[in-house]
């Protein structure tokens, strides 16, 4: 039996309901290869087939899973600068009745979240008019985890990188594990760390002044030679460094009055994100033969 093919909006007739569920504000579609994980979107209304695609921008949430108001959050976003956004949802539970942390980590005993997003590129690109070959990333706390981890092993598909506030840093050191370092990311991933592709990406580091509290963070692991700090302030600005020492040129910027509030960021990401999307090269469109 043929597989289905997704239809994309401007294959629907006009007026016909489903052109309402493929714009603005998407349902929740399950990954074909791993139902267990799905995502949404918001696609601008008068998205066509025409002139070049679109870019690509992937929100991913924090611990607490609100996906949808995540992308919602970036409707307004998506219409003024013309792009698609993604929302990938992990959900917890997946490699046990108490994970709620394993994407973040990219969980290499278990399930490869890294993939799973790769596939809902594919996916996205498959229905509509975007560019799948790099996007642009932002995570805020667990997202943020994911974001920075996941540039690590894929950074030719990076069009930019918003890292906000995670409670937890990987640093690129060859002399301590995964998840503290990148020393044996060949075994866990099949690929090595490389700073230098990571050089010349715009990178956003972003946090609250206030985001302070360490009474949710676990402590640091004796594995990790060098602290990076007790609380999601130290944290970002010991990940900073380390990126700096390898040439990485990030960004910090630092939302006053606030704490741990991932919408509280979020003029400062739409800005960063915005003037990012504006300057991304974009493919340019088919040729149409001339009669």
């Amino acid at each position: 039996m043929t597989a289905e093919r997704p239809l994309a909006p401007w294959e629907l007739p006009a007026g016909h309901p489903g052109i309402t569920f493929l714009t603005g504000p998407t349902p929740f579609f399950a990954l074909a290869r791993d139902p267990r994980f799905s995502y949404c979107l918001y696609v601008p209304t008068d998205h066509t087939p025409a002139g070049p695609s679109l870019p690509l921008v992937v929100t991913v949430h924090g611990t607490r899973r609100r996906a949808e108001a995540l992308r919602d959050a970036f409707a307004d976003f998506a219409d003024r600068h013309n792009c698609v956004v993604l929302a990938p949802l992990f959900p917890a539970g997946i490699t046990g009745p108490n994970d709620v942390d394993s994407y973040k980590l990219l969980s290499p005993a278990g399930f490869r979240p890294d993939e799973a997003l790769l596939d809902m590129v594919d996916e996205t690109a498959a229905r509509w008019h975007v560019r799948a070959d790099r996007f642009h990333l932002h995570g805020f706390s667990g997202g943020g985890q994911f974001a920075h981890r996941f540039a690590y092993l894929h950074p030719d598909r990076m069009a930019s990188l918003s890292v906000g506030a995670p409670g937890r840093v990987t640093l690129l050191d060859p002399t301590t594990t995964w998840w503290h370092g990148t020393a044996d990311m060949k075994e866990q991933f099949g690929t090595d760390a490389d700073p230098a592709a990571l050089r010349g990406l715009p990178v956003q580091l972003v946090i609250g002044e206030n985001d302070t509290d360490a009474a949710e963070l676990a402590p640091d692991d004796a594995r990790r030679p060098v602290p990076v700090g007790t609380n999601r302030v130290e944290r970002i600005n010991a990940l900073r460094a380390n990126w700096r020492e390898h040439g990485i040129d990030a960004r910090l910027d630092i939302v006053p009055g606030t704490g741990h509030n991932h919408f509280a960021v979020l003029p400062a990401v739409r800005q960063f994100l915005g003037t990012q999307v504006s300057a991304s090269p974009r493919p340019r469109a088919p040729e149409v033969p001339q009669p």
